[in-house]
């Protein structure tokens, strides 16, 4: 990882547009390396990260998000990866844990040249009946939730710059 942490977070966009080409098995196993290193409540290490590349797969849990959200798109972007995060339903910081795993996962693809997007409606989709039957098929445990998703690949775009930083975002109180 070339980059410095703090140009690494500075330069880091959500990418919507990839590449066909396939995600390198090593920089997908640095990037989810990265989500097992996030910080957990009382040091669980709750989360459990899937990476899903079976095309047939992939496009049964596009057309779930897709109605969900009320759209006939591919929430994911048609990126050749989708990273999935659960927890453990009775974690009391099921969310808070898995949004440190995506986001560590997030700066870490963008340090390796890979492009990602912060995915929503896990929880939902897996909550569904169809939802749990994936969640089956993929071997994941039934007392298990969705949190989040990352698509994953190689952008096929430059991102954009980013927005002026607001004033009052920060404020020291001594």
């Amino acid at each position: 990882m070339e980059n410095n942490f703090m140009q690494i977070i500075k330069t880091r966009r959500s990418c919507r547009h990839y590449r066909d080409e396939q995600v390198d098995d090593q920089l997908l196993h640095t990037v989810m390396e990265a989500g097992t290193y996030a910080p957990t409540g009382h040091g669980t290490q709750d989360p459990q990260i899937v990476a899903v590349q079976n095309p047939a797969l992939k496009q049964r849990l596009a057309a779930l998000n897709a109605k969900i959200m009320g759209v006939d798109s591919n929430p994911y972007y048609d990126a050749p990866t989708y990273l999935l995060v659960f927890a453990s339903k009775d974690n009391p910081n099921a969310f808070q844990d898995g949004s440190c795993v995506l986001e560590n996962m997030m700066l870490a693809a963008h340090a390796v040249g890979l492009g990602t997007c912060w995915i929503n409606r896990e929880y939902q989709m897996f909550q569904t009946e169809e939802g749990r039957k994936l969640m089956e098929e993929m071997g994941i445990a039934a007392d298990r939730i969705g949190i989040g998703a990352l698509s994953l690949g190689y952008p096929s775009r430059e991102p954009r710059e980013a927005k002026p930083r607001k004033e009052d975002w920060i404020k020291v109180i001594k």
